[in-house]
């Protein structure tokens, strides 16, 4: 699948990875919840950094369709908000 991280580019990832991302998605979907600013920031990083680490950076010139976008890292409390579906960022 590739995911796009905003303001950074596109990586490609293995779905087998989605298991392990989405036990941060839940974290974060809690913390923005209830509004947890300083919490809220440690696991959005913690996402995104394993984003990076688990994923295949795409080339800077390609634009392949994104099937799952992230926040960059340094969005709001309230934009990743707005991001949110009930499943977090990240489906499943």
């Amino acid at each position: 699948m590739i995911v796009r991280i905003m303001g950074e580019g596109q990586v490609r990832l293995a779905e087998s990875h989605l298991t392990e991302l989405n036990k941060l998605d839940t974290t974060l979907l809690t913390e923005v919840q209830n509004g947890d600013g300083p919490a809220f920031r440690q696991t959005l990083q913690a996402l995104l950094a394993k984003v990076r680490e688990l994923g295949d950076p795409l080339p800077d010139d390609s634009l392949e369709p994104s099937e799952l976008i992230l926040p960059a890292e340094d969005a709001t409390l309230e934009e990743v908000r707005d991001l949110l579906s009930d499943d977090g960022l990240i489906p499943g």
